[in-house]
């Protein structure tokens, strides 16, 4: 039995003698390569500091045209959408109940003229026999009062019979001022004017066109103490204002505040303003959303980044910095406004740094990465600035 156990144990022992040696003879895990980023060193430049709101066009001058008597609607005499001269026929009122008046108050005007001269005349008789007592005075003052009454009369009458001219010329709607004229509310055969002015159609002056918009109350105080504009002087010292269009572009020329509200408004905490703009060709028309900014101050040495080097998780928002080793490290930073493709950091960022703009999504912290260096570009995006308001930070949305 001896015999039988020995070969076994010396097997064993060689088997567990030989794992060590296997152990040690194992190579160790490779380091996976570096991971390939593009980097860019951040831009520093002044920039400037824009308030900006969203508004409204709208004419120079708006005009409602409403019919002024009852009637039905003759004829449309414009071209819908068309320049309009002061004065031009717009609509043909049916005349004829207003040309029946007229001649009524006219015949009434005739009957109280006769009746005033027949009282004249009996004054002009009683009163040299009066005089000689030949007639009760009676009389002859009961023919004064009558000749008085006669001259209410014929007053009145030529009071209807102007009003009933006044009213029949009602019956042709004329442009009270020239400009753009929009759509025709109402077509022949449509009564209008019972029991209300009916609205026709707008006019529209939009040689100069203006935006009506309104302003948180901080936004207000930071532009304010920057132009006497908004302290009482209309035409002192307020920033040039532009207007940029749906598309992105904006006029050419700058604009001006016209009108400042008295007040903030409790319920919404903005005030309403409104400014004016050239506008050349009349390209803009009123009901178009446009967005007005004003550039108040600027930011010397500003640190700006591409908008899709950030990001952004529950509020917070950081970025990638590649370090003198090629490793990452994250940092939270404080964005600002945004210009063009690029946004402006307040804080977290210095000039010089080196910040991961492509990849982002493949680096974490301490990662070692293979840089691509590559210039952050200025040219804007799609849509101008955004609205670089105190708590720009708050509306801002995540970029990858």
């Amino acid at each position: 039995m001896r015999n039988v156990k020995h070969p076994v144990v010396a097997v064993l022992l060689v088997a567990a003698a030989a794992l060590p040696a296997c152990r040690e003879k194992k190579a160790p895990p490779a380091e996976p390569p570096p991971v390939p980023v593009k980097v860019a060193t951040v831009l520093q430049k002044d920039v400037p500091i824009y308030i900006e709101a969203i508004g409204q066009t709208r004419g120079s001058t708006e005009i409602e045209v409403r019919a002024r008597v009852e009637g039905f609607i003759q004829t449309v005499d414009f071209k819908e959408g068309s320049q309009v001269r002061k004065g031009q026929l717009l609509y043909t009122i049916d005349p004829s109940p207003f040309e029946a008046q007229l001649a009524q108050s006219k015949g009434t005007l005739a009957a109280a003229q006769a009746d005033l001269a027949r009282a004249r005349q009996d004054v002009a008789r009683y009163k040299p026999l009066a005089d000689e007592n030949a007639i009760p005075r009676q009389t002859y003052e009961t023919a004064v009062a009558v000749e008085s009454a006669n001259q209410g009369a014929v007053a009145a009458a030529q009071a209807s019979v102007q009003k009933a001219q006044v009213d029949l010329g009602y019956t042709r709607v004329l442009a009270p001022e020239a400009g753009l004229i929009g759509k025709t509310e109402v077509y022949p055969g449509t009564l209008v004017g019972r029991g209300q002015s009916t609205l026709l159609t707008h006019i529209s002056q939009i040689r100069s066109i203006h935006v009506r918009f309104t302003l948180p109350e901080k936004d207000y105080l930071y532009y304010a103490r920057r132009s006497e504009r908004m302290r009482g002087d209309i035409s002192a010292g307020q920033a040039p204002l532009e207007l940029i269009l749906a598309d992105g572009t904006a006029l050419p020329d700058k604009g001006r505040i016209v009108f400042a509200d008295r007040n903030v408004d409790p319920t919404t905490g903005t005030i309403m303003l409104e400014a004016a703009f050239p506008n050349p060709g009349e390209l803009v028309r009123p009901g178009q959303y446009a967005r007005v900014r004003a550039a108040v101050e600027t930011k010397k040495g500003a640190i700006l980044v591409p908008q899709r080097a950030v990001s952004e998780m529950q509020g917070i928002y950081s970025v990638a910095i590649v370090k003198a080793d090629d490793t990452i490290e994250t940092r939270m930073v404080t964005p600002g406004q945004r210009v063009g493709s690029l946004w402006v950091i307040d804080s977290g960022l210095k000039a010089g740094e080196r910040i991961v703009v492509e990849g982002v999504q493949k680096v974490r912290p301490g990662m070692k990465v293979k840089p691509e260096i590559v210039t952050i570009q200025e040219a804007p995006a799609a849509s101008p600035a955004a609205v670089p308001t105190a708590d720009a930070g708050e509306t801002k949305g995540a970029e990858g």
